[in-house]
């Protein structure tokens, strides 16, 4: 009996040490470096369309054609990138995980999609741990990918346009940034 609830708590030692500030269970083989692991992302300008019954946002705190500082680095050079508001829009945003169909490696912690780029989503918002399709075609092998959702925001998602602080050409109706990832210039 000692020896079973020595293993049962180690085991639990286990899973706590596993998982990661916001409750996800890490992944080992995760690369927590966001602009490689968006190596794929869809780096020229995008034509800015728009998901379906996605909602502009009332009142955002940084209103289309406002200027806001990027403070994460989802693809490469975006971090500190000065960025024009393209749209702002109240969904919920998720981090996902997913295989692209292009059968390369797996895509830990995507950020972000949104509620209304998810395949018969429905009205709620989804949990963390939800299988789902994706519709989004941000990054090579995403749409038509399962993939699991990792994290769910409600929040205010930002599409941009920035110059990316290693001087390449400027990217045009990037998809999505959420308010938490902006500050005032």
């Amino acid at each position: 009996m000692r020896k079973q609830l020595t293993f049962i708590a180690v085991l639990g030692l286990m899973l706590l040490t596993a998982c990661n500030e916001d409750g996800t269970i890490a992944d080992p083989h995760a690369n927590t470096n966001d602009s490689t692991a968006h190596e794929d992302m869809n780096h020229s300008s995008s034509t800015g369309e728009l998901p379906q019954n996605l909602k502009t946002a009332n009142n955002p705190t940084f209103p289309t054609g406002s200027e806001a500082i990027i403070q994460t680095n989802h693809m490469e050079s975006m971090d500190q990138a000065e960025a024009v508001i393209s749209g702002a829009y109240h969904t919920t945003a998720y981090s996902v995980s997913y295989k692209p169909t292009t059968e390369s490696e797996t895509i830990w912690n995507h950020k972000w999609v949104v509620h209304e780029e998810l395949e018969g989503a429905g009205e709620k918002p989804l949990e963390p741990g939800s299988k789902v399709i994706l519709n989004a075609d941000h990054m090579k092998g995403m749409k038509g990918a399962e993939a699991i959702i990792e994290t769910a925001k409600d929040t205010t998602v930002y599409m941009v346009d920035f110059v990316p602080t290693n001087g390449d050409d400027e990217v045009m109706n990037h998809k999505w940034v959420i308010e938490d990832e902006l500050t005032a210039p």
